[in-house]
């Protein structure tokens, strides 16, 4: 499974693409039998989760989380940086971090073995694709 580690060729060819839909976090107890209804088809859903001390973390498609009445207070536009990027390559988030703090912009970052994943403000979605862009094109 590897991937490409030189930076200058993963800018150069990370291709952001911005995957449809808007996305949101929100956290779940360890322990299924204290999570609220729905849990199973909550997890089913999920794009990512991340185990933390305080519980499951999920991010989900807004919708799901709509009818599952949850409070969020952040709604992302997911980013998909489409190089595949090596899990030792050094330098692409902190290009992607340096490029998006430019223009403004908060990003979430997500590793998958293939691919990293940015969230960002959904209404600053453009932003960030343009800025990431721009840093490609150097």
């Amino acid at each position: 499974m590897s991937g490409v580690t030189d930076l200058d060729e993963l800018l150069r060819s990370m291709t952001p693409e911005r995957v449809t839909g808007a996305f949101v976090y929100g956290v779940l107890p360890h322990d299924p039998a204290d999570g609220p209804p729905g849990r199973a088809a909550i997890v089913a859903s999920a794009r990512a989760t991340v185990v933390e001390d305080e519980g499951l973390t999920v991010v989900v498609p807004q919708e799901v989380a709509d009818e599952h009445a949850w409070v969020y207070d952040f709604v992302a536009a997911w980013i998909t940086l489409r190089v595949h990027s090596s899990l030792a390559a050094v330098g692409l988030t902190a290009a992607v971090s340096a490029a998006l703090t430019a223009v403004g912009v908060s990003c979430n970052v997500i590793a998958g073995a293939f691919h990293d994943h940015l969230l960002v403000p959904i209404d600053r979605a453009d932003d960030a694709i343009a800025a990431l862009e721009r840093l490609s094109a150097r």
